[in-house]
């Protein structure tokens, strides 16, 4: 049988990963062929692929990104996508397709399997908002990165007595925000699930002040003030998934920090350097045990499921399941973080 395999949505670390553990067992296990649909659903909406196979696998292991190539291209907003994604399947001799994404990579492949396309979907976010599985690789490598940045800013924030307010990725769920802002030790943690008042965050600031330590305030770019004035946004356009682009809720608290409290206030923006470059050897793990159980679905015709991480099992639940709603911090989760606060 010969296998297609794409990568959707946000690059992520441990993307090659995934495709080399795919490929590896496919071959050597099941004499499966493969075929990489470039550019996420854009390739195979487009018929546009690359040879795929373990002499292209070599190497990639450690590497961030994807030799795939994505994008955030969205069938269902094309006139006549399905039929064309199935046609170009059909071309490519193609039997099944192993999907590796977040919510809408997933989601596609969620409605396509619905259709009767032979699909298995490998979950990727950087976010970890996708439920299902208790954790998605890139997220342990972004959280590192995040802390790593914490670490820093701290002997500069308080070299000259300052607020630091780092923004880190983050549109409707908190956890990257939640564990790097509790490893990093800050001194408050603001994300989507639960608005934030810039009273008490200004409150906590001259009480880090008082301390004679340097507060570092973390905030995901989707967390929203109190006085419901909603999310800060880079621009009002939209991608083909409905989403528009967030980002400067970093720069607007420093601002009200440096009006509120008088003290000198800056914001350090991670942005895209969360998800890049080299994948953490936990990640390398997980997207290497996600690839494995993936084929193993494909060889079982075990389609319309995603494969996922529960406990330290990989186990298969229904595609459904792993998009049907966003995995969010809950309050007594947030709550442990608030003990740090001030």
């Amino acid at each position: 049988m010969r296998v297609g395999v794409l990568t959707g949505g946000g690059d992520c670390p441990g993307l090659n990963a995934v495709i080399r553990a795919v490929v590896r067992k496919g071959v050597k296990e099941h004499g499966f062929d493969f075929v990489g649909f470039r550019d996420g659903w854009r390739g195979p909406l487009e018929g546009i692929t690359m040879p795929l196979g373990i002499e292209q696998c070599r190497g990639i292991l450690p590497r961030g990104g994807t030799i795939l190539g994505s994008s955030r291209t969205n069938p269902f907003a094309v006139d006549d996508g399905v039929q064309r994604i199935t046609d170009h399947l059909a071309d490519a001799g193609v039997g099944a397709l192993v999907a590796i994404g977040g919510e809408d990579t997933l989601g596609v492949a969620t409605r396509l399997a619905e259709l009767g396309v032979n699909v298995v979907g490998v979950p990727k976010t950087i976010d970890n908002d996708l439920s299902g599985t208790d954790f998605t690789f890139g997220f342990d490598t972004a959280v590192n990165i995040a802390t790593e940045a914490i670490d820093r800013l701290h002997t500069t924030a308080e070299s000259h007595h300052r607020a630091l307010v780092v923004e880190v990725m983050g549109r409707h769920a908190g956890w990257i925000a939640l564990h790097a802002g509790i490893a990093g030790g800050a001194s408050s943690v603001l994300i989507p699930e639960i608005p934030f008042d810039i009273a008490a965050v200004c409150a906590d600031v001259e009480a880090r002040f008082r301390s004679e330590y340097a507060p570092i305030i973390v905030v995901s770019e989707g967390a929203v003030p109190a006085d419901g004035s909603g999310m800060t946004l880079q621009s009002g356009e939209k991608d083909a998934f409905g989403h528009v682009r967030l980002g400067g809720i970093g720069d607007r608290l420093a601002h009200e920090i440096e009006q509120r409290t008088g003290k000198e206030a800056r914001a350090v923006v991670l942005g895209h350097i969360q998800r890049g470059g080299t994948p953490s050897a936990f990640d390398r793990w997980l997207a290497t045990r996600f690839g494995l159980q993936a084929i193993s679905a494909v060889a079982d015709g075990d389609f319309g499921v995603m494969v996922a991480l529960r406990g330290t099992d990989i186990v298969r639940v229904p595609l459904a399941e792993g998009t049907g709603e966003l995995k969010v911090v809950s309050p007594e989760e947030y709550a442990e973080a608030q003990v740090f606060f001030g």
